[in-house]
């Protein structure tokens, strides 16, 4: 809705679509959904070429697609587990860079990825969610090498607890649901965890032209939960 407001033209790629068409007709004529789920390289292509035929052009990329489960250790995560969480939130990245490439490099536009301040700082029991998290904030920097040649810009945000709905369904699927969030709260300097909205502040700076010379930024959105503290 943030991109909306601002005066994109937006495309929502997701495997729920009904939600995905909702969004979209609340958000008005300039936003379009598609049924798509990320980590299927087919299916991207076909969404992709469905938003060129569409808008006729493509300037940014928002890689916000990402599962956290299962909350194990490694030694507890299954092989399945393991790969389908980086088709999700690695390979996904790899999809739609693959099949936007062109259209960016013809409008020197930009890709952001969503990362999460666990891939900094790591997390306990949630091995496979972190590498792949780690895995986004090096390849950011390896795209944004990569592109600089042809002015593409290539960023990442870390947020750390924001309540999602995924959040929410991790928050329900622990021993302590209402402990879960409590921790959650108390771990920002500037306050509980927040909504949507503070990360797409930063993700609309980071896509527009106000950030034209930055790229290879991993920009933490994240109440100050790094630093460490408590909040008392």
């Amino acid at each position: 809705m943030g991109y909306v407001r601002e005066g994109a033209c937006v495309a929502i790629l997701d495997r729920n679509l009904e939600g995905a068409e909702q969004v979209a007709s609340e958000a008005g004529e300039r936003c379009m959904a598609l049924k798509a789920d990320v980590a299927d390289g087919l299916m991207v292509e076909s969404a992709i070429a469905q938003v060129l035929k569409r808008f006729g052009r493509i300037d940014a990329v928002h890689n916000n697609a990402g599962i956290a489960t299962p909350s194990l250790p490694l030694h507890k995560t299954s092989e399945a587990e393991w790969d389908h969480l980086f088709r999700v939130n690695v390979k996904s990245a790899y999809w739609t860079t693959r099949f936007a490439f062109p259209s960016l490099v013809a409008s020197k536009g930009a890709i952001l990825n969503t990362a999460s301040m666990v891939g900094l700082i790591g997390q306990t029991d949630h091995a496979a969610y972190v590498a792949s998290k780690g895995a986004l904030i090096s390849l950011t920097k390896a795209m944004a090498a990569d592109y600089a040649r042809f002015s593409i810009r290539v960023n990442a945000i870390c947020p750390a607890a924001v309540l999602t709905p995924m959040l929410e369904r991790w928050c329900a699927e622990q021993s302590d649901p209402a402990g879960s969030r409590q921790l959650l709260d108390n771990i920002h300097l500037l306050g509980p965890s927040p909504r949507g909205d503070v990360v797409a502040d930063v993700a609309i700076f980071l896509l527009s032209q106000r950030s034209r010379f930055m790229t290879g930024c991993i920009v933490p959105v994240s109440g100050g939960a790094e630093l460490g503290y408590r909040r008392s």
